[in-house]
């Protein structure tokens, strides 16, 4: 699917330089102890979890693509409201961050993504989709869930914090770079930390996994229009064929993981997309291939795109095609690596642990999917879990983006528990190694 801190000039540079640093290695667990022990139970109360399931559904209902999520928006606010949490809107749009706590440093963000995908849902149901191609088939739905069930543990709680919790309701992320909109527009000023998860289907319920380092690859999308000569099938020699050329494109495009990154550097080019001709006896004038790359390092990711631009060129040429080739920077920006703080994995660990039990905190291999958060954690430090919310009684699970694809809605106190928890213990924990004077720091909401 990322910190800032500071003490006079030394303090100041670092709350609000663009690259700050966070140890963890001195926290204690009695004070997150003290602050979480009630959460899990509280988040489990039958009227907290029958009101988080009621807004998911309702989401769920009502689906909205990336930029486009107004009543979801709405809804977001209006249980904030209804809480008594102050917030901002718009950000990105449709984004909105809500605060708890003292409005005085430190701050630490918790986020949710808020947008649908494009496609039918096909599972029959009291609350499936009631907007025809449109699907929360991602999970946001119950991501929004658990972020507003934070916020009411949190508001609970709130005389209990040292600091301020920042609830980031994101727009966009499939696809289309809410994140980097959000942080453009200042989302996450002066904020110390950001957590983020996702569920998964296929991790038992209860359990959470994630990892120190790249969890997740980078990932961008290519379109290439390869133009040759048109003509008759039977006469390919007045022909320039741009079939035979993208063909040949294709072929070089998986040399490039095969033959040229290292075996133990993970990378994907994949061609999805392949369009040309509409006749058996006609040579087209074009042909256009489209697909996705993927990497775990800036460097690997750089230079795939650049051998991609330079082989589909190239081997064009070689076919005696002219080639033009987008990568969609304006539409689909790419998404870098997503890389968990290693100090924050350590944190999570005993967070999680002391809340679900240590034999229920996996490590788990680098995934390749994508998610914007990585875009947070470029500006700050950040860390990206998975929430556990299989369903035996499903039989087979349905992967994430599938029409098929179902929440266990009993995962809901988790999720809401953990985010809740790891804010919480984390302005509990954290705080400036030098003291200030009163008036020397002047960030508050």
């Amino acid at each position: 699917m990322e910190f800032f801190n500071w003490v006079p000039l030394i303090l100041i540079i670092y709350v609000l330089g663009p690259n700050p640093r966070v140890s963890v290695s001195s926290f204690s667990s009695d004070g997150q102890s003290q602050i979480t022990s009630k959460f899990l139970n509280f988040a489990k109360k039958t009227e907290v979890f029958d009101w988080m399931v009621g807004i998911r559904r309702k989401i769920h209902e009502n689906p909205e693509m990336g930029y486009e999520e107004f009543d979801t928006s709405k809804l977001i606010r209006a249980e904030l409201d209804k809480l008594g949490i102050p917030y901002k809107y718009p950000l990105a749009i449709t984004g909105v961050t809500g605060f708890i706590g003292t409005g005085k440093p430190p701050f630490v963000a918790i986020r949710a993504d808020m947008d649908a995908l494009s496609m039918q849902e096909m599972v029959e149901w009291e609350h499936k989709s009631k907007v025809p191609g449109k699907m929360h088939s991602c999970g946001h739905d119950a991501h929004v869930a658990m972020l507003l069930g934070a916020a009411k543990i949190l508001k609970e709680h709130e005389k209990e914090l040292q600091g301020t919790v920042v609830l980031l309701f994101q727009p966009a992320e499939e696809g289309g770079g809410g994140a980097k909109k959000m942080l453009d527009a200042g989302a996450l000023e002066n904020v110390n930390a950001i957590f983020g998860l996702h569920v998964d289907p296929k991790l038992p319920i209860g359990e959470v996994a994630s990892r120190s380092g790249p969890i997740l690859a980078g990932s961008g999308f290519f379109d290439a229009v390869i133009s040759g000569k048109g003509g008759h099938a039977a006469l390919p020699q007045h022909s320039i064929d741009p079939i035979l050329a993208a063909s040949n494109v294709i072929v070089s495009l998986q040399h490039l993981v095969s033959r040229e990154a290292d075996p133990l550097d993970a990378q994907v080019v994949t061609v999805a997309k392949f369009q040309g001709g509409g006749a058996f006896n006609v040579i087209p004038d074009s042909v256009t291939i489209g697909g996705t790359f993927r990497a775990f390092s800036k460097e690997s990711f750089v230079q795939l795109r650049q051998r991609i631009e330079q082989v589909i060129t190239g081997q064009a040429t070689v076919q005696r095609c002219k080639a033009s080739v987008s990568f969609f920077e304006n539409e689909k920006p790419f998404f870098p690596p997503t890389v968990n703080h290693e100090e924050l994995h350590d944190y999570f660990k005993r967070v999680a642990g002391e809340i679900l039990g240590s034999h229920k905190v996996k490590e788990m291999q680098p995934l390749m999917g994508s998610e914007d958060f990585a875009f947070y954690q470029e500006a700050i430090p950040g860390y990206f879990f998975f929430l556990g919310m299989e369903n035996k009684t499903l039989g087979k699970p349905e992967s994430s983006h599938s029409p098929y694809f179902q929440i266990n809605e009993a995962a809901l106190p988790y999720g809401a528990a953990l985010h809740a928890s790891l804010a919480a213990s984390y302005l509990s924990e954290f705080q400036p190694e030098v003291s200030l004077s009163k008036g020397e720091l002047h960030d508050e909401l």
